[in-house]
């Protein structure tokens, strides 16, 4: 019988692999695994090490060990500090073990009575018994005990596959196939690079004999992952450096101090510093592709300002994208203002613009006589066409994807590109998500800029005492903002806490009872743009007190005067979203608060919040919502497209991200990457990336 298979044994059905067949093809299937190749990259999602396991009575206290044992009770108690501690016994060996797990009353649900584990620590003896606080732990199937005294490979499986199956029909691939696979890195890379070759690494990873070399088959297969996308970020920097010419944006010392001058207040060091390195780049013949990363309230906004006036006054227009119309409109009238009496002609640019308006301002843009434009996407629409484009600023860049970004590039003469956030970034995402670009951060804010005072309220009389301060304030002729997770919920399906995190549902309660007897407005996305800019408007102008509002407020909104915020179910949003909404409150020279109103009871909410009572620093809090949520969350490329690894870390692998991105930039910038010898390297790269990331199909 013909198999009918491709002349690629790695592309082989798995149905047709020995000790396979059609009954366990259909469950692979199930787990996406349908080709050898599959297999082979099915990489085990943890290693069980069962050759050094200590007897309980050889424990020694502060050594590092591992003890088996099966679960015998489990409880969870309330400590007199208000503190949880959950307890774990495991009988092993005749004796007892016990783990203990402090404000983490979730794991007590992780263990049922019977089961067998693994716990890993540095024990103490205490009260009769051996105990290990906060132990690693491993969960053991009946299989893993009957191949005790191997490392073991864990992988994910599904109904009907168990993992003794799945481990002897890995072990049949690797043997069968690992061989086949061909090593994209010659001999002396992977010599510098200290990584072993392509079937070692499978075996390692599949078929260790120690943890260790598990770990060294790992790094190889990590490393990889991490070398191909670094590889592909340093070639789109290559071609956007070398390949992409620009008009050099000169600055003088008189243009300078004409720009400097509208200004009512100085330059901080960090924007002075942001200067330089902005204006060394638009002097250059090829187009800067920088990224001006700032803290909250640190002054990004001037620096674009200065930087677009200094792009005019080289001859050529300036545009500023952003993501939402309320930034735009926030933008235009900071503009607007600055360059009140200025010959400086400015539009603005978004989806709100008649047919009439905008056929104008496309005509006026076309012509160059529109010098500095200010809009959404609608910027980057086929419609658009720039006379001559100097310098496109990119604000938000997170909600933004790369493609967006190169609309920009995508004629002969490039415009100098800067992108900007105040969403604080960690510095592992950094090298990633925005490796191709150089790196300007201001993390020194104004002179007289005061820390908002953060508090977490939880349960009714925090809540009272809450609304108490609130009011005052209020009557004392402040502001305040209140942000709900949601727009609005169906009571008839809706639980409880969801229909008190609604906007709609928290201004009914607000105007009606607790504030009826203060202006309070709404703003959200569904309401229609007039209704969102006239709300707006009324509460900048002072004529409403209070308004209660959705995310649309996150970036963009400045109000010195609104000096409160309160943030409804706020273990509903990310740490650095969080910090972006803190900063619409105390940006003028009034003292600022922030009240975080939670119900939650869970360990990670009440870790999150912390972070925000404690730091005022949105470096630091990135780090902290990075490590707990991962990079989709923290920059809200859920849908817009999560980093394309498929094996690495970045929390876990930040060591190994630094040694790739150096080894692939200097594989780039030496063009060692351009010899014969590194092809097959190059083929992977842009099979994986040439799309994505817009890259060119050679150079």
């Amino acid at each position: 019988m013909s198999l009918n298979v491709t002349d690629d044994p790695l592309l082989t059905p798995v149905r047709f692999v020995r000790g396979i067949g059609p009954a366990r093809s259909e469950l692979l299937a199930r787990l996406g695994l349908t080709t050898v190749a599959d297999l082979l990259w099915n990489l085990p999602r943890d290693v069980l090490d069962l050759t050094h396991i200590s007897n309980v009575f050889e424990l020694k206290e502060g050594e590092l060990s591992t003890v088996f044992g099966v679960v015998v009770d489990r409880d969870a108690k309330e400590t007199s500090n208000g503190k949880t501690m959950t307890a774990i016994l495991l009988q092993s060996d005749g004796g007892f073990v016990r783990g203990v797990y402090f404000n983490q009353p979730y794991m007590l649900k992780k263990f049922e009575l019977g089961q067998r584990v693994l716990f890993s620590g540095k024990p103490k003896f205490n009260l009769r018994r051996w105990e290990y606080s906060h132990p690693t732990v491993q969960w053991l199937g009946d299989e893993d005990i009957s191949d005790g005294g191997r490392v073991l490979p864990v992988y994910s499986l599904t109904e009907g596959l168990s993992q003794h199956e799945m481990r002897r029909l890995m072990k049949g691939v690797v043997e069968d196939f690992a061989h086949l696979v061909v090593d994209p890195q010659p001999a002396g890379f992977r010599s510098r690079a200290k990584v072993v070759e392509m079937t070692s690494a499978l075996r390692k990873v599949h078929l260790p004999n120690s943890v260790e070399e598990h770990q060294d088959g790992m790094r190889r297969l990590i490393f990889d992952d991490l070398l191909e996308f670094q590889l592909a970020l340093a070639m789109r920097r290559r071609f956007w450096t070398r390949d992409r010419a620009a008009a050099p944006l000169l600055s003088t010392a008189k243009i300078d101090a004409r720009i400097r001058r509208l200004f009512s207040f100085r330059f901080t060091a960090g924007q002075n510093q942001a200067i330089s390195e902005i204006i060394a780049d638009l002097g250059r013949p090829y187009a800067m592709h920088r990224l001006l990363q700032a803290d909250v309230g640190a002054g990004k906004t001037a620096i674009a300002i200065y930087a677009m006036l200094v792009a005019i006054a080289a001859g050529t227009q300036a545009v500023i994208m952003t993501p939402t119309e309320i930034l735009a409109l926030q933008h235009w009238n900071t503009i607007n203002t600055l360059l009140e009496g200025s010959r400086v002609e400015r539009r603005l640019l978004t989806g709100g613009l008649n047919a009439s308006q905008k056929r104008t301002t496309l005509d006026e843009i076309g012509k160059g006589e529109a010098q500095l434009i200010v809009g959404t996407q609608a910027v980057i629409q086929e419609s658009v066409r720039f006379h001559k484009l100097g310098l496109a600023i990119i604000d938000e860049q997170h909600k933004f994807g790369v493609v967006q970004r190169s609309r920009f590039s995508s004629t002969e003469a490039s415009p100098h590109v800067l992108v900007m956030t105040a969403t604080p970034i960690p510095r592992s995402l950094c090298l990633t998500q925005y490796g191709d670009l150089d790196l300007t951060v201001i993390s020194d804010l104004p002179p007289g800029r005061q820390r908002v005072v953060t508090s977490r309220v939880v349960g009714t009389g925090s809540a009272r005492r809450a609304w108490d301060f609130i009011k005052q304030k209020l009557k004392e002729g402040r502001q305040a903002y209140v942000v709900c997770p949601r727009i609005e919920t169906d009571p008839l399906i809706a639980t409880d806490t969801e229909v008190r995190g609604s906007a709609e549902a928290i201004f009914e309660d607000l105007s009606q009872r607790e504030l009826k007897e203060f202006r309070v407005g709404i703003v959200h996305g569904q309401l229609d743009r007039d209704q969102r800019t006239n709300t707006m408007e009324r509460f900048r102008n002072g004529e409403l007190d209070l308004i209660v509002a959705t995310t649309v407020i996150e970036v963009g909104v400045d109000v010195p005067n609104a000096t409160i915020m309160v943030i409804e179910q706020a273990e509903r949003f990310g740490l650095s979203q969080l910090h972006q909404l803190r900063g619409r409150v105390g940006r003028g020279n009034v003292q600022g608060y922030c009240f975080l109103f939670s119900d939650s009871d869970s360990a990670d909410a009440a870790k999150r919040l912390a972070a925000m009572e404690s730091t005022a620093d949105g470096f630091k809090i990135a780090e902290v919502d990075f490590a707990l949520r991962g990079p989709g969350d923290v920059l809200g490329t859920r849908q817009s497209g999560s980093l394309p690894l498929r094996v690495a870390d970045l929390n876990r692998d930040h060591i190994l991200l630094n040694e790739a991105r150096i080894a692939a930039f200097n594989l780039v910038e030496t063009g060692e990457f351009d010899q014969a010898e590194m092809a097959p390297l190059k083929v992977r790269v842009l099979e994986r990336f040439q799309h994505s990331m817009d890259l060119p199909q050679t150079g």
